[in-house]
């Protein structure tokens, strides 16, 4: 059933830098379904089960998560056999190299049907090549997608997606309200021992630390993990938000600057040095643990849980699944608590996009027979408000009950997230729902459905807080043979602006040579990217207003 396929794959790297730079002559017209809907229903709309009218099966890339590692005789598999009548066949790569083996099997023409986990704009290294099906073809397959666009007025994150023809690659996973749920997690205790409130802005992260540094002058006192497959992917991104640029996992090459109306190329942004210069005064003044940008994520929580440092990076769920409970083991009076998201130069803003990860369609798929059930399919668990709530939460009666009013808890030998503490059956570990794979997106109290009285307060203060500028930039499409030209173009600049990054906050490169770094990416055509970028914002404002 479950497939190891990546590793034949390695060897068509190749392959693939030749397949993304071949454009399509022309795109996919939307054909006649009648020869692909073997298994489909016949009458499928909002509210309806989707359940398959024969078994089908569809391969699906998964993304494999060392807390919950997927085990064959999960509820998840079999109840989702008996709900759709389709039998899903995962093609299991690790999650450390999910990126990388994506690419690979995509490029060795051995890509899976459905595949998920796809951050926007990662599918724009597959639409020139053909290898992915433009999915904004088929949405009249996809009541529930269509139905949640239109009811939550998602058009305009929506339209960010397109690509030059009109159309987008992805299916992404939609939330009814921003959720932003990663922040700094700080040692209240130490806080409260030196005399300390919750610090408010990240002006006030830096005094804290300073008091902590000369109260604990042996360690370091921000210690962090999360670098993979960046350096400071975590802490960047939301740090980056907070000076008003994009960075660290949410790095993009160009940042819009809605006053000005135009696109900046991020790396060499005024914002962006900022960001560096205050991380490189954390590191320069030993208040953050230079290896945080290289060390495990283990390394980082047991640094964290011996006593040697007091602040990481941190979402609800590592919070509770994970760093709580390293603490309990060695420091039980230690109090742990994820602070709201420090304020910066970009003021009171919540980062957070109402767009998630999603799902990429292999074109392979559309040969398929059962092209119209997997769509269907789809649409069903990752759309509809039943397969959701199934996705997040399991077999009511079975994972979790739900009282009169709606709201769910888990059965009493259930634990999630902290909820149940003593069950002895975890929710993603033996049952394999809340899986990354499948469950993000939609209502508000179902995201909310597994947040602690804490949570909630911290999602208050976030939603209070007027959406980043940034966050849902206008559509700048590029033509297939701009597309070309900028993938031969951005690996080299992202690797240059990557390494400099570190080299800048670890103090191994003045920031006097800033501007010398500036040219070194115009060397590498950053000038060239941005203008093209530009030039296709406006076309795309001339042509669609």
């Amino acid at each position: 059933m479950f497939q190891q396929t990546w590793r034949r794959a390695a060897a068509a790297v190749v392959g693939l830098l030749t397949l993304t730079l071949v454009a399509c002559s022309e795109e996919e017209p939307a054909k006649d379904l009648s020869g692909n809907r073997a298994g489909a229903m016949a009458d499928y709309g909002v509210g309806d089960q989707f359940t398959a009218t024969e078994p089908v099966s569809f391969s699906i890339l998964y993304n494999n998560h060392t807390f919950y590692p997927l085990k064959e005789d999960w509820l998840l598999w079999s109840e989702i056999t008996k709900r759709t009548n389709v039998k899903l066949e995962p093609v299991v790569v690790p999650a450390s190299d999910y990126e990388q083996k994506r690419s690979l099997l995509i490029g060795a023409g051995d890509a899976p049907m459905i595949i998920p986990k796809t951050y926007h704009p990662q599918e724009n290294a597959f639409v020139s090549s053909g290898a992915i099906l433009p999915v904004s073809d088929y949405l009249d397959l996809m009541p529930h997608f269509k139905e949640k666009i239109e009811k939550w007025r998602m058009q305009p994150e929506i339209d960010t997606l397109r690509q030059s023809d009109g159309k987008f690659y992805v299916l992404p996973g939609m939330h009814e309200k921003p959720w932003h749920e990663y922040s700094l997690a700080m040692r209240a205790d130490i806080l409260d021992q030196l005399g300390l409130t919750v610090p408010k802005t990240w002006d006030d992260v830096y005094t804290v630390l300073k008091a902590m540094k000369a109260r604990y002058p042996d360690t370091y006192p921000f210690s962090d993990r999360w670098h993979k497959p960046n350096p400071g992917g975590a802490l960047l991104n939301f740090l980056g938000a907070s000076y008003g640029t994009l960075a660290g996992w949410n790095y993009q090459h160009v940042t819009w600057v809605p006053n000005e109306k135009k696109f900046v190329y991020t790396g060499a942004s005024e914002q962006y040095k900022q960001m560096l210069q205050f991380l490189n005064k954390l590191v320069a003044e030993k208040l953050m643990d230079p290896e945080s940008f290289t060390q495990t994520d283990d390394a980082a929580r047991q640094k964290l849980a011996n006593g040697r440092s007091f602040v990481i990076s941190a979402n609800a769920q590592t919070l509770v699944n994970e760093l709580r409970p390293d603490l309990a083991k060695t420091q039980p009076n230690a109090k742990l608590v994820k602070i709201p998201l420090p304020i910066g130069p970009a003021g009171e803003i919540n980062p957070a996009s109402r767009l998630e990860n999603g799902v990429m369609i292999s074109s392979k798929a559309r040969e398929s027979k059962n092209f119209v059930a997997m769509m269907q399919f789809i649409d069903w668990l990752y759309y509809s408000d039943a397969g959701q709530e199934f996705a997040k939460w399991g077999v009511e009666g079975t994972t979790y009950t739900k009282d009169a009013a709606g709201k769910r808890a888990p059965t009493p030998d259930v634990t999630i997230v902290g909820l149940n503490p003593t069950g002895s059956k975890h929710l993603q570990k033996d049952f394999g729902f809340a899986n990354g794979v499948f469950a993000y997106g939609g209502k508000l109290d179902l995201v909310q459905s597994f947040f602690p009285p804490e949570e909630m307060e911290f999602q208050k203060v976030m939603n209070g807080r007027a959406p980043s500028p940034i966050v849902v930039a206008p559509p700048h499409p590029l033509t297939d043979e701009e597309r070309e030209q900028a993938s031969l173009w951005e690996t080299p600049l992202k690797d240059h602006v990557t390494q400099n990054s570190l080299k800048f906050i670890l103090g191994q490169r003045p920031f006097t040579e800033w501007d010398a770094y500036v040219g070194e990416l115009k060397a590498k055509n950053s000038e060239q990217y941005l203008d093209m970028v530009n030039k296709a914002y406006e076309r795309f404002q001339k042509s669609n207003g």
